[in-house]
């Protein structure tokens, strides 16, 4: 115990000097929200990964995905690699970059109003992102504040607090620039973490071809290629997790900060090699939570009637397999993780409040210090918002994140990628695929539809809507001139 007090209060003051160091450097809100636009490739690489995998990977998904599926979860963990991060870089990034340059937009909402010419379609954007970014802080918070009410024996309300008051420390100091910084140290922390993790649990149960002899024991459907909740609610998933990065706000400003192109081609190797040992360590770990925890040795993982808490598998399946003189390192993965993608939804959140509403419905011509002076007053708000709903822990953390990147990805998916790519969508389809794809989701969800499906069919209503409806509003040529489009982006 007294080892894991002393490693996280020397992690404590890291963050509190990346903070400072970042305070001295972060003069305009250029600086705070993008790093000033120059952020190179192993700091991009390592801030996407970061921002993408959090706690609630690793508490929540890995957990209940591992429970549930078996080794069939890892196909997550694969198609987050390939389309999530290698694919999301290789279609979005440079020419997303370029897109802001010609537009002059520093946030994804700001993009849309510009391309389409349509301000209702920012202020729905902006209203949007912080109404779901808050569930899914919470969600990190709720995770992050289990293992540590696990590893340190805590209430969970003084883990919250204390992880609420760190991230909201060196973000409101820093901003991007120290977000950059330490999302960098903080990978090299997970991906040295998660190979002790992989080691540890293999040998804690006995080699790979004995965990795997032993899930077929439990269940044969644990070790095949589909798990026993079929391929749908599997593909579900899938798709979810992989689809919504395309369009996820705190993903997105990844790409405004980046330096250059080949910022871009070395970025996106870098980052698909760390989410795929990320992923997929997390899910073979979670696959393994049927072999070592049952309601006899850890009930606190169960309830009364032996059911799986899906939330508490995770920290306690660490404390059990992992030994007590490596369970630091562990904390420190999930720390690590969740305080990069703590810090990247409070940032877009706040500067969605600041840069989006105050000063494009406000105040249009408000002093650069203010709206710097705002950020980080709306960034400490915005955390305080976030603890206090991941206090009242409404619901599990899979349900909860399931739910909010389907909103997301549902409004976003359909505006953004067909305004990056064509010139011929239109402001009346962005705004109806937006809407639309944001009100299938949750109307599937209020009926009782599993958040992941609902969020899956919300996203590709979202993508058919807007060329659709920008179809028939070309044949029908009712619009005006300026529900024209603006001239394509060129291609980084």
């Amino acid at each position: 115990m007294l080892i894991r007090i002393i490693v996280l209060s020397l992690y404590a003051l890291m963050i509190i000097w990346v903070g400072i160091r970042g305070f001295r450097r972060t003069t305009t809100f250029n600086d705070f929200y993008l790093g000033g636009g120059r952020v190179g490739p192993w700091m991009t690489a390592f801030s996407y990964g970061t921002a993408y995998f959090s706690a609630v990977l690793f508490i929540g998904f890995a957990g209940n995905i591992g429970w549930n599926f078996g080794y069939s979860g890892m196909w997550i963990a694969l198609a987050n690699a390939l389309l999530g991060v290698l694919v999301v870089w290789w279609l979005v990034g440079m020419r997303l970059k370029d897109a802001a340059v010609e537009y002059q937009a520093n946030t994804l909402p700001e993009f849309l109003n510009k391309r389409y010419d349509s301000p209702e379609l920012k202020l729905l954007a902006s209203i949007v992102i912080f109404i779901f970014m808050i569930p899914y802080t919470a969600a990190v918070f709720m995770g992050l504040s289990y293992l540590f009410t696990s590893s340190f024996d805590i209430e969970y309300w003084h883990a919250l607090a204390f992880m609420g008051f760190f991230t909201a420390l060196y973000l409101v100091l820093g901003g991007y620039k120290s977000m950059a910084l330490i999302d960098m140290i903080f990978g090299i922390i997970m991906a040295v973490s998660v190979m002790v993790l992989f080691y540890s649990t293999v040998q804690q149960g006995g080699g790979i071809p004995q965990i795997t002899l032993a899930l077929n024991e439990i269940d044969p459907k644990l070790t095949q290629a589909v798990g026993p909740p079929g391929w749908w609610p599997l593909l579900s998933i899938v798709l979810l997790t992989s689809m919504a990065p395309f369009a996820m706000p705190q993903l997105m400003q990844k790409f405004y900060a980046i330096k250059d192109k080949a910022t871009v081609k070395r970025g996106m190797i870098t980052s698909a090699l760390f989410a795929i040992l990320i992923g997929g360590v997390a899910y073979f770990i979670g696959s393994t939570s049927r072999i070592f925890l049952n309601p006899e040795d850890t009930p606190a993982a169960f309830d009364l009637l032996g059911r799986p808490n899906y939330d508490i598998l995770m920290p306690e399946l660490l404390t059990n397999v992992v030994p007590v003189s490596l369970s630091v390192i562990i904390l420190l993965l999930i720390l690590s993780a969740s305080m990069s993608t703590l810090a990247a939804l409070v940032l877009v959140s706040s500067s969605t409040f600041v840069k989006d509403f105050y000063q494009g419905f406000i105040n249009k011509h408000v002093h650069d210090k203010t709206l710097t002076l705002l950020m980080r007053m709306m960034s400490a708000l915005f955390v305080l918002l976030s603890v206090v709903l991941a206090y009242l822990n409404i619901d599990s953390i899979v349900m909860i994140l399931g739910i909010s990147w389907g909103a997301l990805g549902s409004f976003f998916l359909g505006p953004f990628l067909w305004g990056l790519y064509s010139k011929r969508v239109r402001r009346s389809g962005a705004i109806a695929s937006g809407t639309g794809g944001l009100c299938v989701c949750l109307v599937l969800y209020a009926g009782g539809l599993p958040s992941p499906q609902a969020g899956t069919i919300g996203m590709l209503t979202s993508l058919m809507l807007n060329p659709l409806v920008s179809y028939l509003r070309n044949r029908q040529g009712n619009e005006s001139l300026q529900d024209m489009d603006r001239p394509q982006t060129k291609a980084g």
